[in-house]
């Protein structure tokens, strides 16, 4: 009988705040809405600070936490396609380590695990779990746009 009691008052709660029939969604399920255009896969907000990946305009994944270029070193706006992937990386470069490593652009310039507290040399740092994520949902041929 306690556990009626507290159904009832569950669903009455939920009618007096206007909640009936709605579900609760995780944070991941509810998506901002990326500022790049429908051929996207990989969406990139450099003011955002904000990375998403998408499906034909939709968002699958995101937005994620992302740090990019410090001064000298900015991230390069544009649009551009996945041209190869190394899930761990070492930049001769910076001398340092890259894990889960998308890269795309001619120059360099990658998605990978990276601190989100300090800027890059021109890559888009994500955290850990966004890397793997970006690392094995992107391919070589999927368009990556990077906006303001």
């Amino acid at each position: 009988m306690g556990s009626l009691r507290k159904s009832v008052a569950v669903a009455a709660i939920a009618a007096a705040t206007s909640t009936a029939g709605l579900v609760a969604v995780a944070p991941q399920a509810a998506a901002s809405p990326a500022p790049c255009s429908p051929a996207a896969r990989a969406c990139v907000a450099l003011g955002a600070n904000a990375a998403w990946l998408m499906n034909g305009g939709a968002v699958t994944y995101g937005s994620v936490p992302i740090t990019s270029g410090k001064p000298g070193y900015r991230t390069p706006k544009g649009s551009f396609k996945v041209t190869y992937k190394d899930i761990d990386h070492w930049s001769h470069s910076f001398n340092g380590p890259m894990p889960f490593s998308v890269f795309f652009t001619t120059t360099g310039v990658a998605f990978h695990e990276g601190s989100l507290s300090q800027l890059s040399h021109g890559c888009v740092h994500l955290s850990p779990e966004a890397a793997r994520v970006f690392y094995d949902s992107l391919a070589p041929g999927d368009v990556v746009e990077v906006v303001a």
